[in-house]
């Protein structure tokens, strides 16, 4: 991961390191989300600000309230910053 984004010294959220490869989850959390706004926000030619709002925006609470973990959509927060 710090490959990636070799700037970034924050600390990487564990999701990033133990979920899978495949790339077939369609959410992160919101921590991992975050940890990539500014390597997404260059990128895409973005503001932060920008990207941060978009990632609140797609970020999901826990199902009925109390069931699992807050999450991003990762398809949907990417259709978003692709402006559809």
């Amino acid at each position: 991961m710090r490959t990636a984004d070799p700037g970034n010294t924050a600390p990487v959220p564990v999701d990033l390191v133990t979920a899978s490869g495949s790339g077939l989850d369609p959410h992160i959390s919101p921590a991992a989300a975050l940890y990539q706004v500014g390597r997404v926000a260059k990128a895409r030619k973005l503001d932060e600000s920008a990207v941060r709002r978009l990632v609140a925006q797609h970020t999901e609470g826990r199902q009925l309230g109390f069931l699992g973990e807050p999450r991003v959509n990762v398809l949907m927060l990417n259709l978003a910053l692709d402006g559809r």
